[in-house]
């Protein structure tokens, strides 16, 4: 008798309209080689800088190659009646397959910050990670911060520009920003990840350019004081009942964590575990565990922590709910040094996604009426 387990079907999805689409390409690839075929039978997924949904057996090779002829149009449809992966054939979109997971490998706009996961809960379809809420509040690190004051959970002091203030009176923006602390000032796009768009400013003239910069990848900035501290990190697993891994920290090769020294050259030194004191590390696990919590998180997330070296005075920096998965990337490194090698942790993802969608489908949908 073959009593073997139908596979699951998974789109991965991967790219993305976004800053961060290189780096999720880099990612995919990792994840894509450890999704076992006797388990799963997967779907590729690539979204193009221009917002183009396309799949093939190799997508994420052809999009890195930046050959996409042989890529077939796609979508999902926000169709809770219709569930699945759709092709473009003769101008109709005909079903490809039915999907029981989406693992979305979107760093950043449209893919982390709750559009995506939207478009998922109103296709009623399992997806790896966070929701609607968990997504848009982890993704914009202002909102985030206010949140985590709300609950008093130390963050370093802080205050958000908008584009358009800083483009109507450029003098008025800098005034503002400085009133945040002496120099040195941190400037980065609210809502973006992988240390894309961030500037260290030492001066008012770098801080000039660091709002620009900034303001080309969001219509939002935070303008941060410059902390001389320890960058530690924690991974979270977990939906209801999450758990936080060994603390690690970043040895940044650069003036700080930057885009180039995470993904380019790859020289930043990474310390697991983190060298602290039993009871630092237990706090800063469990201050990882209650920010997931707050914001409502659900399958994974890197909450990501400065400790001050003067003071040891700590403070929660940001939560990422789609991390880096890339071979140097922290989160699964983390996992692994806690005993959870990578292939495991994905196969516990997509658990956690079928876990979350069987919570999401006990939700009634009817008003039910009283005697």
């Amino acid at each position: 008798m073959n009593t073997q387990l139908p596979k699951l079907r998974i789109a991965v999805l991967f790219g993305g309209r976004s800053g961060e689409h290189e780096v999720s390409l880099a990612s995919a690839q990792s994840v894509l080689s450890v999704l076992d075929p006797e388990k799963y039978e997967v779907f590729q997924v690539g979204i193009t800088h221009a917002g183009a949904w396309l799949t093939g057996d190799r997508a994420r090779d052809c999009m890195e190659k930046g050959d996409t002829e042989g890529l077939l149009p796609c979508t999902i449809l926000p169709d809770a009646s219709r569930p699945g992966l759709y092709v473009l054939r003769e101008g109709t979109f005909e079903l490809l397959t039915g999907l029981d997971v989406v693992f979305p490998v979107l760093h950043g706009t449209y893919g982390e910050d709750g559009t995506l996961q939207g478009l998922l809960e109103m296709a009623d379809l399992a997806y790896v990670g966070a929701g609607v809420t968990g997504s848009s509040v982890g993704m914009d690190k202002g909102v985030f911060k206010d949140v985590m004051r709300a609950i008093g959970i130390p963050t370093v002091e802080s205050v958000i520009l908008l584009r358009s203030e800083i483009e109507k009176d450029t003098e008025v923006a800098l005034k503002h920003a400085e009133s945040v602390a002496a120099y040195p000032l941190f400037v980065k796009p609210a809502n973006l990840g992988s240390s894309v768009g961030i500037t260290k400013c030492n001066s008012r003239a770098d801080l000039g350019e660091g709002l620009m910069e900034a303001a080309a990848y969001d219509r939002r900035v935070l303008v941060e004081r410059g902390v001389d501290a320890r960058e530690i990190e924690v991974s979270v697993l977990g939906n209801d009942a999450p758990k936080a891994s060994v603390p690690g920290e970043v040895l940044p090769s650069r003036e700080f964590y930057s885009y180039e020294s995470k993904y380019v050259d790859g020289t930043s030194g990474l310390l697991i575990p983190a060298p602290l004191s039993p009871e630092m590390a237990e706090k800063i696990r469990s201050l990882a565990v209650q920010a997931y919590r707050a914001i409502d998180c659900a399958g994974m997330a890197r909450v990501d922590f400065f400790v001050e070296k003067r003071t040891d005075a700590i403070y929660l920096n940001e939560i990422n709910t789609i991390p880096g998965f890339t071979s140097i990337s922290m989160y699964p490194k983390l996992w692994e040094a806690s005993g959870i090698p990578y292939a495991e942790l994905v196969d516990k993802l997509v658990e956690l996604a079928v876990e979350r969608k069987a919570q999401r489908d006990r939700t009634e949908r009817r008003f039910r009426r009283t005697a």
